[in-house]
């Protein structure tokens, strides 16, 4: 298979149509080699618009809709971000690229073996792994200036609104099946936050806890 010629295919079909056209962005999905991050049965489907099979009921999300949460962050090369759910380690991979800090937390230990492997193996050397439960954050590394859910919730958790720093930014996908929303949530002050609905979509959902959360 000619994974090049194949990623090419991904961005400019699956990616570039729904206007993911930074410069920074798209070097960062021709650099980070998708098929790396999955299991070798799965390789020939890794630039393929279609989620992959994680185990345990979780998925790799559609490329574009991973290209869409990344974009949608507004990264500067200087921020500090957090990834709930590192999965296969490939958004944690692209994150480094564009960010100078990344942490990401994964709560099945096997995903989190996988994906250190996978990220030691491209050489990043910015991102960090966690084990844990990613929906209470890393308060000890907080305050971040960017969060991202790589699964879908139903409410945004409290916790990780208040590890962002002011003008930091969450994005996630929000809501129950059929009908969820991807939102962007920036801290305007101390105890404030304010929301955009940027578009409509459906993805998998994050291991769910009972903390306090926090609705819009």
């Amino acid at each position: 298979m000619n994974f090049e010629h194949a990623r090419f295919n991904m961005v400019e079909q699956q990616i570039r149509p729904w206007e993911v056209i930074a410069p920074e962005l798209v070097a960062a999905l021709f650099r980070i080699k998708r098929e790396q991050f999955v299991a070798p049965a799965l390789r020939h489907l890794s630039l393929a618009d279609t989620e992959l099979d994680l185990g345990q009921g979780e998925k790799m999300l559609l490329p574009g809709l991973e290209a869409r949460l990344i974009n949608a962050l507004r990264l500067m090369p200087s921020d500090k971000v957090l990834e709930v759910g590192t999965g296969s380690g490939y958004m944690a991979a692209v994150l480094g690229v564009l960010a100078s800090q990344v942490s990401s937390v994964e709560r099945r230990p096997d995903l989190v073996a996988a994906a250190r492997s996978a990220l030691r193996a491209t050489g990043m050397s910015n991102v960090t792994v966690h084990e844990g439960d990613g929906l209470a954050g890393l308060p000890g590394d907080a305050p971040f200036d960017a969060i991202v859910l790589s699964g879908s919730v139903r409410e945004v958790p409290k916790v990780l609104l208040e590890q962002l720093k002011t003008g930091g930014r969450l994005v996630a996908i929000v809501g129950v099946a059929p009908v969820m929303k991807v939102q962007r949530i920036t801290r305007i002050a101390a105890a404030e936050w304010t929301t955009q609905n940027l578009f409509e979509t459906s993805a998998p959902g994050l291991h769910e806890t009972t903390g306090a959360r926090f609705e819009f």
